[in-house]
């Protein structure tokens, strides 16, 4: 069940509903969830879909790139979708949320520290963390 934005009003912080239904970005190095190194699974903030698993996280050293979550894949094949993305005069990849579209963060194909190459940027506050 998909929610309203003036139920995801009330479910959410503003900081949430700002990142995840209006494309924001939290301040780099503020999100609990950065240096998190427990086991479990993240889930969409906004619908509680599984989008990554703690297995995939790690610590990324790519300029610009530190101080958001890090993962090298996503939960699974359908659990995000990737869009263009041309904002801010640049041509980036955005990751949402396969179920209900809310925006995550931005993929970014050359990190050297992640095991996959691939860099799932993630807001942590778009994310709720459910330990295992």
């Amino acid at each position: 069940m998909q929610l309203s934005d003036d139920e995801l009003k009330e479910k959410l912080t503003p900081e949430q509903y700002h990142i995840l239904r209006e494309k924001g970005t939290e301040a780099p190095g503020t999100g609990q969830l950065l240096h998190n190194d427990k086991t479990g699974e993240y889930r969409c903030a906004a619908c509680s879909q599984v989008v990554f698993k703690s297995g995939t996280k790690f610590e990324s050293d790519m300029p610009g790139l530190v101080g958001w979550p890090a993962f090298s894949a996503a939960a699974d094949e359908g659990a995000v979708k990737l869009q263009e993305d041309d904002s801010l005069g640049m041509r980036r990849t955005e990751i949402v949320c396969s179920n209900c579209g809310s925006h995550l963060g931005h993929l970014f194909e050359d990190d050297p520290s992640s095991p996959s190459g691939q860099h799932f940027c993630i807001n942590s506050a778009a994310l709720d963390f459910k330990e295992q």
